[in-house]
């Protein structure tokens, strides 16, 4: 599961990355402890145009009545994702990437849990795949919400946890986000990749939401 994570480059930086041609109306501080139910950032195409919007983490499906069940659909598995009723319209239409500087996953040892902070080893942003939703109130109001699509961990990175984001390369994010294709293709639905990612282990503080610092990403 991926339920913390990093998030600190500015919209500019990010909307050249990923060459997004709108940047968001709305701008995040950098986050170094980004928590389920946050606003975040996330990169999508619509309208034939690549981008950048801000949205809640935690997907709230357009059939919901109550936009709080968002708070159970932070992560979307990706053996699942195309069938599960909460994800399937979204897999379809409304797929996304979710920028990271790096996620968090904490290893079980001796009764105690140990946090680690994955990067990407070239230190370049992640691209999790994720989908989006956007939700209509009573009210008439629009909710904009995500998910983050989760995968098997490589080897290497299977004894700190068993599952890890499922990340999207960047020679395939034009598939992946165009809502013309209905499914982007099996290819991209697979474990993850040995060799892309480095870990290290950092302070237990980072278990507490109030805590925000670049210190939560510092090697112990």
């Amino acid at each position: 599961m991926c339920g913390r994570y990093a998030s600190s480059a500015n919209p500019d930086d990010l909307a050249a990355y990923f060459t997004v041609e709108e940047p968001p109306e709305e701008v995040l501080p950098p986050s170094y402890n980004v928590a389920p139910t946050d606003p975040v950032y996330v990169v999508v195409e619509r309208h034939d145009k690549r981008q950048l919007k801000v949205v809640r983490w935690g997907l709230v499906p357009s059939w919901a009545k109550d936009p709080k069940v968002g708070a159970r659909f932070i992560n979307a598995r990706r053996e699942t994702v195309q069938d599960k009723p909460a994800f399937r319209a979204a897999y379809q239409r409304r797929r996304c990437l979710v920028p990271a500087d790096g996620y968090y996953e904490w290893q079980s040892t001796g009764g105690e849990k140990q946090p680690y902070f994955l990067v990407a080893q070239d230190r370049a942003p992640l691209a999790m795949a994720g989908l989006y939703e956007v939700w209509r109130s009573p009210e008439d109001s629009w909710l904009w919400t995500c998910t983050i699509i989760t995968t098997e961990a490589a080897d290497e990175l299977g004894h700190i946890h068993d599952r890890t984001p499922l990340l999207v390369q960047k020679d395939a994010w034009g598939r992946w986000l165009d809502p013309a294709v209905e499914d982007p293709g099996q290819d991209l639905l697979v474990p993850g990749t040995p060799g892309v990612l480095d870990a290290w282990p950092v302070g237990k503080a980072v278990g507490n939401v109030r805590n925000n610092a670049p210190e939560l990403v510092q090697p112990l």
